[in-house]
């Protein structure tokens, strides 16, 4: 008997956590008696990280192009590593225009 009542207590106690979720409020008009109130969901908005310009990544975890170049992607983005302080910059317009991120010399 007393496992049957801690059974429907935990019950009673998820269900009443479960119908009391965030995303769903009631609506603020006042429904009639014999309809229920509807329901608003309410969409989070998502937070987005800043992209740094600079990172340091070990040559190692690190992928090499066709050209011999080393690059890194993350998070949808591609970095190219600079040939003079081996750090990998985020890509842009005329990044390859620089000597510093010309692949090596093929010897």
């Amino acid at each position: 008997m007393n496992r049957l009542l801690s059974v429907t207590a935990v019950l009673t106690f998820i269900f009443t956590i479960s119908s009391c979720s965030k995303k769903s409020h009631p609506s603020t008009t006042n429904s009639p008696a014999g309809k229920p109130a509807e329901t608003v969901t309410v969409k989070r908005a998502t937070v987005k990280t800043a992209v740094p310009k600079v990172i340091m990544v070990n040559d190692a975890v690190a992928k090499r192009s066709v050209d011999r170049r080393y690059y890194y992607d993350l998070e949808g983005h591609r970095y190219w590593r600079n040939n003079r302080d081996g750090k990998y910059y985020l890509y842009h317009k005329g990044i390859f225009d620089n000597k510093d991120f010309d692949p090596p010399v093929k010897q």
